[in-house]
This record gives structure tokens, sequence and C-alpha cells, in this order.
């Protein structure tokens, strides 16, 4: 059964402090939308309350502001990722959908800063500024606080265009040089406004289960982290733990240092293998190190290993189903790179050869899209009737489980977002299936990558994450669409998991 869709929004507004400000905002790209002169300071809270009065509505306050931050500079853009009211009295609002706000601006060739903006009463230099600055705000103005009140509780935004910095003050000759750049900055920003004011609507977002981390995900960073408790600070990583930019950033901070190969680890350190496991040959530069090795490879990858080791052992060649460029394809075909062939697609399953077709077998990588690797081993059966398959599947619960809950999910919504990094397989398989199904999907790694055009008519988002994927990020991106419109969150559970795997035992004593 599906969702009620939310109330309707308000028509939007975009409030100008300054009859200039108004000016330089009334370009084509702005045709048709309400652009209300607020007035400067506490003058902007009356027009704020009549606007409110109306009802929710997205309003998105545009203008001029002073930077409070060094890195800052006059021309410079910055939204706000929230608003404080520096005459105190209100809490802070926060701005969910700040990050893809600036990247609509960046997209516009603007420099643009994302971080708080303070709302003062009156003009702030020397002593004062400097005091705000230390707040870690990033700009201030004398309206935004005020104008929150106007949306009343619809989506809200503010983009403000620096003009004064703490080394070049509001009351110098360069100012009105630097006002009128400013302007023109707010001109080229207009069709960025209009791409977040055209995003505004109220939304069903459903949200495929299960998603994000798997058990071979969870195990590995979790024998990162203890390898750090247990060893202390540096260990070493080969390669990414698993495929996710946030995951490896925070081990990264917490002391794990990632590197290519294990050559570049000192002797006798401690040095995690990822998730996605290792060719012999690499053990072997390990040991040659002495090296102390805490192995983090996925199960269900290492049972892919053990298999194609019994294949080959047996004098039978293998077709490997997969990526040639996926470290977990460079891994396993390290293990016989003479007696295995990675097939990569249907045609290429269609022309292989191999030795002696009586002596074959097939295994697959655990993350590839399953529609996909069923045709393939169809075909390969087709043309090698003797060959052999896995004694299990080898995709792993986690990729079968994720493609179906985005399937079921993909079926009844207008996009799909997936969470996950760019290089992460499972996470690009999820966003192709989805497409498969005859909507618009996009992978991103978090929800800074958002584009608020694909938000444009579209009321019933899909929303999913790769098992590498952490589930905050997904809360990120439903906390960001809900700063566009009311949304009301659904599940579409297709299943649960309850696997855990053990840690080996170099970590879990």
């Amino acid at each position: 059964m599906r969702a009620a869709v939310p109330d309707a929004l308000g028509p939007p507004v975009v409030c100008a402090p300054l009859g200039v400000e108004r000016r330089a905002l009334d370009v084509d790209a702005l045709r048709g939308v309400r652009i209300v002169r607020t007035g400067m300071g506490r003058r902007s809270a009356g027009t704020a309350r009549a606007l409110g009065a109306d009802g929710p509505r997205p309003v998105l306050v545009a203008g001029v502001a002073g930077a409070l931050a060094p890195q800052v500079r006059p021309g410079d853009v910055v939204v706000a990722s929230e608003v404080r009211d520096g005459c105190g009295g209100r809490e802070p609002v926060a701005v969910p959908t700040a990050k893809p706000l600036a990247a609509a601006l960046r997209a516009l060739g603007l420099r643009v800063h994302v971080g708080p903006v303070v709302t003062t009463d009156g003009v702030v230099d020397g002593d004062a500024r400097t005091a705000l600055a230390t707040t870690g705000a990033l700009a201030v103005d004398m309206e935004s606080a005020d104008l929150v009140a106007a949306a009343a509780g619809g989506p809200f935004a503010v983009v403000r265009v620096v003009v004064d910095t703490p080394g070049a003050p509001l009351l110098r000759p360069g100012t009105p040089v630097r006002g009128l750049t400013a302007l023109r900055t707010l001109r080229r920003a207009a069709p960025a406004l209009r791409a977040w004011l055209d995003a505004c609507a109220p939304r069903t977002v459903r949200l495929a289960e299960p998603r994000s981390f798997c058990a071979g995900v969870e195990r590995a960073i979790e024998i990162v982290d203890r390898a750090i408790d247990r060893f202390g600070a540096p260990v070493y990583v080969r390669r990414q733990i698993v495929h996710n930019a946030h995951v490896v950033r925070r081990l990264t901070d917490r002391g794990a240092i990632f590197v290519q190969e294990v050559d570049e680890v000192p002797r006798g350190a401690h040095v995690v293998l990822a998730a996605h496991g290792v060719s012999p040959a690499v053990r072997a530069d390990a040991d040659a190190r002495d090296l102390q090795v805490v192995d983090a490879t996925c199960p269900l990858v290492a049972k892919v290993h053990t298999e194609v080791k019994r294949h080959t052992a047996r004098g039978q060649s293998v077709l490997l189903i997969g990526h040639a460029d996926h470290e977990e394809v460079e891994g396993t075909l390290g293990e016989a790179p003479a007696h295995i062939t990675v097939v990569e697609d249907e045609q290429h399953a269609r022309t292989v050869d191999v030795p002696d077709p009586t002596r074959v077998a097939y295994a697959m990588q655990t993350t590839l899209a399953v529609d996909e690797a069923m045709r393939i081993a169809a075909i390969l059966r087709e043309r090698f009737p003797a060959i052999r398959a896995p004694r299990q599947d080898d995709i792993c619960y986690a990729t079968t489980n994720r493609q179906r809950a985005i399937r079921a999910v993909a079926a009844d919504v207008d996009l799909v977002v997936v969470v996950g990094s760019p290089n992460s397989s499972n996470s690009r398989r999820l966003a192709e299936v989805a497409a498969r199904q005859g909507v618009p999907a996009h992978l991103v790694d978090d929800v800074g990558e958002l584009d608020l055009t694909w938000f444009a008519g579209v009321r019933r988002v899909g929303l999913s994450a790769g098992a590498s994927a952490p589930d905050d990020l997904v809360d990120e991106v439903v906390s960001c669409v809900s700063g566009l419109g009311p949304v009301t969150v659904t599940a579409t559970p297709t299943g649960s998991e309850n696997v855990r795997f053990t840690l080996p035992k170099e970590v879990s004593r």
C-alpha cells in the first residue's frame, strides 16, 4: 500500500534584504519566483511574520554578508549549514540542504563555503567580529535568523556573498568595488537558487531493507578498530579495508595507515589485509618482511578462493565471472593465474575458450549483479555442459538481499538514490539494478553529491546503501530530503539478516 504524500507547500519566496540585492536577483533564472525585499536588519522580522502567516513555504534568503573566518574572501559564497541568533533568545536552526545547494553553486564556477551563519542586530567589527569568529561561524548578517519564521516550518536556506572580511572591513574605500563584485556573484548564483526552489516539495521516501553494512564489512572494520586498540597506532592496512571513503577516513583518524602494497609497511609492523582478499603472492611478501598479519578477508570471499584452489588442484580450468579490475578478482586470480580466466560479460562468455571443455569450472565475484551473473553462468553452462558450478552461490547473501530490496523499492518510486562510494562494486550494482527497473538511479558517496535537479517534480524517492556504506550516511540523505519539504518515510522490508562472522585470533582475545 502506497503511503500518502504529505500536504502541499505554499509558493516559494526569495528574501532579499536590500533593494540592490533584489535587483541583482531579477534574472531569467528566477522568472516567476516571488522575490521580496525584506528590509535591512530587524525590519525583516515583520516581513517574516507576514509571509509565515500563509503557512509553510520554501524560503531562500539571498544577499551579501561579512566574513568571519580567515579562509572566506570577498566574492566568496557562504551557504548556511546552521543559522544562529547572535542576539540570543532563539535556538540555532539547522539547514540540512546546505551541501547539495553548495554543490549546485560550485557547478556554476563559484567559490563556496558551507558553515554556520550568525545574525546580529548591527554591523560588527574589531573585537566583536573576532569574538564571533571564535564560535566557528563563517559569516555574519543582520536578517537570516529573523527570516526563518517566513518559512513557517517549510524548507529554508541561506546563501550569502561576502563583501567585507576581518582584513577588509566594511567601512573602507574598497567596499563599493567589493560590493559590486558580490552583487554580480549573487546574480550568477541564480540558477542554483532556482534548482533548490524547484526541488522543494512534499515527498515519500521509501527505505530499502536490508541496506548498508553486511557482516563481512562489520567484521573488517571491527578488526581494524581492535588492532589499533590492541597494538596501538599506527596499524597498517593494505588497500581500503572496505570500499567506502567515509569508513577509511574514520579509521585514518583513529591511527590506521592505508598503503597500496605491503612493501610500504615497515618491517615487523602490524598489517591488516582488506576484506576483498589477496593473492598468495601478497601473503608471501608480507612473510618476507616479517609483518604481523591480521587477515580481514570476508569469509565468503575466502570460500571462493578455496573453491578455485580445489578446482585448479584437480587440473581444471576456472572461468571466474567478475570484473578484472576489482581487488577481489585480482586476489582470486592470484591463486592460480595460469589456470583462471576472468569472464566479464555475456559477450566474453560466448567466446571464451578453455584447453579441455570436459575439465572446467566456474566461480563468481561475490558482489556482482545477480541477474547479470546468472545470465553469464547460463551461457557458460550451455557452452560447456561438463562445467562444474559452485556448491553454493558465490554471490554473497548481502549482495543478493540488497539487490532484491532495491528492486522492490524501484518498482514504486520516481527516483532511486544509492549511498556508496564509486569504487564499491556492490553499491554500483545496486544503482544498475534499480536503473534496469526503468527508474532514474544515482550512486552518491554522501549527501554532498545529491544533485538538486534530480528532485524537480519527484514525489517518491527510493533510498538504499551498499554493503560497505554506513547507515548514518543514509540518515543524512533522509534529513536533506526532509529539508526540501515534508517527508513521509516508509520501509520496504524484503528480509532480515542475522549473520555474524567470528574474528581472527589475533584480535579476538
